[in-house]
């Protein structure tokens, strides 16, 4: 069995850490963050401050593929999850009779959760793991490599600043800031060659307390849209209520969200959010302002093939997404699963580092260029700059949410293209589909849904009364 030496304990370090364990190979998992979750939740989730990853206290959820991935590998986990408080809701329920079953509906399962949940659960199964060693608080300062001419740099270990960890197999799962990418750079005789795509939106959220149980009615969608900002509701677990507002970053009243009252009446002002908000939500938290966001692919090969080998990334070291889709963790988890389920293979270097190539290129960046074309648009229509859907094609595009909440076929099809199962001109290009968005375009007279949300003038009142300080000091503007 191999030895592998996985960098950073995120949700993707410590799943690639613990199914490799489990898989038999002997795992040292570095993480260079002192604190940890203490298994105290709201404790945890509330008062840890974690400017390395501003994403934490923003709302999560898990889509089906990452259910599916924690019920094959650590069903313990997926177990432990729901006994803290995870729900999981089935797309299909938005209707007051589930459709008749389909091949694949089983899969259409959105997991109501906090980050802070999936890493409690992890962390417990870490520690529980005979094989797997975690050394907490120790920063990897370098690779260790080997050079053979005419091969690409092998990676054979990494260097801590309190000594050096031997590996057949290097995970980075060291997240977007990575400092693996230029420590191979250095190494490598061709440079890595990463795309990014600078995401010129911001999301503001902030945490409210539900009365036990609540639900507002069936069909409240959780999505309002203006024509410059998004509402979000994310029912999450034990009671929480996340609400995310999102709008440009060059919005001159982005700051205003910063204050409580202000962002309080700005959600409420949304026919989502404020459906929520009218149950009896009570805040408990501030507002918690994220931007300065990029989608960014960093492999490690290119069409010559691998740069390097003995090593490979995941999670956002490999492909970060803005998290308007959702897609983060699941591509993580995809990432720790194929890796585990391969690693056997490792010692034929540079047969699995092409093979780990082939597949990422593959299965996980047509979601990352999705994510960029869905993430201009969205740029686009906030900014003002969006045209209006003249064309068929763009017409069908455009019903195809709203149709989504009345048609279920439709709903299906929205459902396998939100949970990663399909991709969406894929999902919505069936004959069956088609055929239903058009009659829906028809049965409206080609009328296509209106945006629901506070009119600018409205919005720009509410912000001019800010009264608070600005923020909580969790801004990444």
């Amino acid at each position: 069995m191999a030895r592998i030496a996985v960098i950073g304990a995120g949700i993707t370090g410590m799943a690639a850490a613990l199914f490799l364990a489990r898989a038999h190979h002997h795992v040292t998992l570095v993480e260079q963050e002192k604190q940890s979750v203490t298994g105290r939740l709201d404790e945890d989730f509330f008062g840890w401050d974690r400017p390395r990853a501003p994403q934490a206290i923003q709302p999560h959820a898990l889509l089906g593929p990452a259910r599916a991935v924690l019920m094959a590998e650590a069903p313990d986990v997926y177990a432990h999850l729901k006994q803290l408080g995870a729900w999981e809701q089935h797309e299909l329920d938005w209707f007051d009779t589930r459709p008749v079953y389909r091949a694949g509906d089983e899969h259409l399962v959105l997991v109501r959760t906090r980050r802070i949940l999936l890493e409690t659960a992890l962390r417990a199964a870490v520690d529980g793991q005979e094989n797997l060693r975690l050394l907490q608080g120790s920063r990897v300062i370098g690779l260790q490599s080997r050079q053979t001419p005419g091969r690409p740099p092998h990676i054979t270990g990494i260097t801590l600043a309190s000594g050096q960890v031997h590996a057949d197999l290097v995970v980075d799962a060291a997240g977007r800031r990575s400092p693996v990418g230029g420590w191979l750079d250095a190494l490598a005789a061709r440079p890595l060659q990463s795309e990014r795509h600078r995401v010129g939106m911001a999301y503001a959220c902030r945490w409210y307390r539900m009365p036990s149980d609540t639900r507002p009615g069936r069909r409240t969608p959780y999505t309002s849209a203006s024509p410059y900002a998004l509402s979000i509701a994310f029912p999450s677990d034990n009671d929480l209520l996340g609400v995310a507002l999102v709008c440009t970053t060059k919005d001159p009243t982005l700051p205003a969200l910063a204050d409580p009252e202000v962002f309080d009446a700005l959600a409420a002002a949304f026919p989502s959010s404020g459906a929520w908000l009218a149950e009896g939500a009570k805040p408990t938290s501030g507002v918690h302002i994220m931007a300065g966001l990029d989608n960014q692919w960093s492999p490690t090969a290119d069409e010559q093939g691998p740069l390097v080998t003995g090593l490979v990334r995941a999670g956002d070291a490999l492909v970060h997404t803005n998290p308007t889709l959702t897609q983060g963790t699941t591509l993580g988890l995809w990432s720790a699963q194929r890796i585990a389920a391969t690693a056997d293979a490792v010692a034929y270097d540079r047969v699995y580092a092409d093979a780990y190539a082939r597949w990422s290129e593959r299965v996980l960046k047509p979601w990352y260029d999705l994510q960029v074309a869905a993430d201009r648009d969205n740029e686009a229509r906030l900014s003002g700059n969006a045209a209006p859907p003249a064309d068929d094609e763009r017409r069908l595009k455009a019903a195809r949410f709203a149709c989504a909440l009345e048609d279920p076929v439709v709903m299906r099809a929205w459902a396998r293209a939100r949970h990663l199962l399909t991709l969406p001109d894929e999902a919505f290009g069936t004959d069956e589909v088609r055929e239903r968005l058009m009659r829906w375009l028809a049965a409206g007279a080609g009328a296509l849904p209106g945006l629901a949300g506070p009119p600018r003038h409205q919005w720009e009142d509410i912000t001019r009364k800010q009264t608070g300080p600005a923020g909580n000091g969790h801004g990444r503007l």
